[in-house]
């Protein structure tokens, strides 16, 4: 078993405004907000932009594996991901990813990469859903060690 503790993600309201939360995760401070347009303060990234940068994230990485692993000349990755609702279809909300691949690679292997970003442990939590378990608590909730995202990368394309 690791050493590594296992960190949660920490949202207090701060006060100021209707939206704007603090976060602490991972030893990091970020500050979550909404835009002004809609009576947010504008100070951070809503949640949903956070969950497109954690899509973005894993996606990057895991495509960063992968061809580490096969030894593509890969010498640049960038996701960009983004997130909509849209109204009549279900489900309604869509995430879209634009994937930049530099190096010398053929038009198989850029293939091969993009199949491999479905993958991404991040994708395949949003594709496939997840629980929610809500209470009311003082302790901290339950939390897979940091390491454990890793992990399920290197799971999610060892067969590929």
């Amino acid at each position: 078993m690791s050493s590594e503790v296992a960190l949660d993600a920490i949202a207090r309201d701060t006060g100021a405004g209707k939206f704007q939360v603090a976060v602490q995760v991972a030893g990091v401070a970020l500050m979550l907000d909404e835009p002004v347009s809609v009576g947010g303060m504008g100070s951070g990234p809503t949640p949903y932009q956070m969950l497109a940068s954690a899509l973005a994230a894993c996606t990057t990485m895991t495509l960063r594996v992968y061809a580490l692993q096969k030894g593509w000349p890969v010498t640049g990755i960038r996701t960009l991901a983004g997130h909509q609702r849209q109204a009549g279809v279900q489900p309604a909300d869509l995430f879209t990813r634009r994937i930049e691949i530099e190096g010398d690679l053929d038009d198989v292997q850029r293939a091969r990469l993009l199949e491999i970003a479905d993958r991404c442990p991040v994708h395949r939590t949003l594709t496939g859903g997840a629980r929610v378990e809500t209470e009311l608590a003082d302790a901290a909730a339950p939390t897979e060690p940091a390491a454990a995202h890793a992990a399920d990368l290197e799971h999610a394309i060892r067969d590929a």
